[in-house]
């Protein structure tokens, strides 16, 4: 039993090593953080090299959004670390009752729509930290509809 302990330590250990240095590096895997317009959680997972997954959580006076985007990345300079983006995605959310009282000749209820994005991506060498600027036009399709273009700025604990 104790042996299986230290090995099972030892193996945790090593996995925890390789985790850190991947997340010190110029490339990352996954990152969590928060992004501001919208103020949002956002969670980005790369599933290859050049592609990532990006979700983001939206809470406001007016209700919440939760939005899903596909990213392509590419490498543009020879800074390592940067990188460009862009992709589709969509959202759906909820206005609430304060969304119908500031706004009684507008639906409220259910919001349905499309996203695009296009962007910068940083990660810091040597530290496990991801910027990102980004652009991010919107149109609602199901409930009020509206066009959006709205962008933010990203800081995100990569591991």
């Amino acid at each position: 039993m104790r042996k299986t302990l230290i090995l099972l330590f030892m193996a945790l250990c090593l996995v925890s090593t390789g985790l850190k240095a991947q997340s010190e590096g110029s490339d990352y895997k996954t990152a969590l953080g928060l992004k501001y317009y919208p103020g949002a959680l956002t969670l980005k997972h790369f599933i290859q090299d050049d592609r990532a997954l990006e979700g983001l959580l939206s809470f406001w006076n007016y209700g919440f959004r939760v939005t899903g985007l596909y990213e392509f990345h590419a490498k543009v300079t020879d800074i390592p670390g940067m990188k460009v983006f862009l992709g589709p995605g969509a959202h759906i959310g909820s206005w609430n009752g304060n969304w119908l009282h500031d706004h009684p000749n507008r639906a409220q209820g259910v919001m349905i729509g499309i996203d695009g994005i296009a962007g910068l991506d940083y990660k810091f060498n040597g530290a496990p930290i991801d910027l990102s600027l980004d652009a991010q036009p919107a149109l609602n399709i199901i409930g009020y509809t509206y066009v959006d273009l709205w962008g933010g700025i990203a800081i995100r604990y990569t591991f």
